[in-house]
């Protein structure tokens, strides 16, 4: 017999928690998050919560208070007797910190990883990590979604014409090339150099964009510098039209207002850190995808047979 499933949230991910539930078929939790005058906060479940799957929404993004939080959650569900704690990250944050690409600088993806097994996570699901590899870093069960699942009905809805997908640097060309071959589509790839972070040098379009309608790919748009760039690049030559898929809108400083201005026709993102008010930006829900996962997580049903192999792009 399954566990009795509680879904809470953090303050960060209130909004989509409560479609998950809300699709789920059931309340959200009630969790009170006590806030002292020197900046420590405290959470508490008012709801017992014993011998329960306990389900906690909260993307890492920054600041480090929405990742702390989330391990003072999970800390009080382990102290209040849950079965299971699974912390649903919708936005796992730090990953791009993933490896040592230069000497003398912290693995964060990993750390992060270590504090939430130390925390007394008994299982993660998330949604397209910058990098697959970082599943490997945790010593618990990982469930990776896919927004390709979203995003690829939606594109194919479009009917545009001369379709060719894009990747906005080579890091993200295999996330691309999937997207080209299962649409079965053409290829193109910005390759780009940086100065420093979130700082573009140069950036040229290698491939054939001329009266071509193109779909830049991408997990993260954070300042929006290089795809708004890559997008007026590919109009300049003879692109008919640009548009993109992002699955984690970081949308750092000015980057809405970059989109706004450049050449870009639409964005599409999904809601795993935030809403977003803008003319070019459409939002795909997520809660449908999380909420199946968390229906087939608590009766220990395959997840990997829902989500085929078409969909994990």
């Amino acid at each position: 017999m399954a566990a009795i499933v509680n879904i809470f949230s953090g303050d960060t991910s209130l909004y989509l928690a409560k479609n998950i539930a809300k699709v789920y078929g059931k309340e959200l939790g009630n969790v009170k998050i006590s806030h002292f005058k020197d900046g420590e906060y405290q959470p508490s479940y008012e709801e017992t919560i014993r011998g329960n799957d306990v389900f906690l929404v909260q993307s890492t993004n920054p600041p480090a208070d929405n990742l702390f939080e989330l391990l003072l959650l999970i800390d009080a569900a382990k102290r209040a007797s849950a079965k299971r704690v699974v912390a649903l990250i919708p936005y796992f944050g730090f990953a791009r910190q993933d490896r040592k690409d230069r000497p003398r600088v912290s693995i964060a993806a990993k750390l992060i990883a270590n504090l939430l097994v130390a925390a007394g996570v008994d299982r993660i699901i998330t949604m397209d990590l910058h990098s697959d590899q970082i599943q490997g870093f945790v010593d618990v069960p990982v469930d990776h979604m896919y927004a390709s699942s979203i995003f690829v009905p939606y594109l194919q809805a479009l009917n545009l014409p001369n379709l060719t997908m894009a990747s906005p640097d080579t890091g993200g060309t295999k996330r691309a090339a999937a997207y080209a071959k299962f649409l079965d589509t053409d290829l193109v790839i910005c390759f780009k150099q940086r100065k420093k972070a979130n700082e573009v040098s140069s950036l040229r379009i290698i491939g054939d964009v001329k009266d071509k309608d193109i779909i830049i790919v991408d997990d993260i748009i954070d300042t929006a510098g290089t795809i708004t760039k890559a997008a007026n690049m590919m109009m300049d030559e003879g692109a008919s039209s640009v548009r993109a898929v992002c699955t984690h809108p970081v949308f750092s400083d000015d980057a809405i207002g970059k989109i706004e201005k450049s050449a870009l026709t639409e964005v599409f993102v999904t809601d795993t850190i935030r809403r977003v008010a803008s003319g070019k930006i459409t939002i795909l829900s997520t809660a449908e995808i999380f909420a199946d996962v968390i229906n087939r997580v608590n009766k220990n049903k395959s997840i990997s047979t829902h989500f085929g192999f078409t969909t994990m792009l």
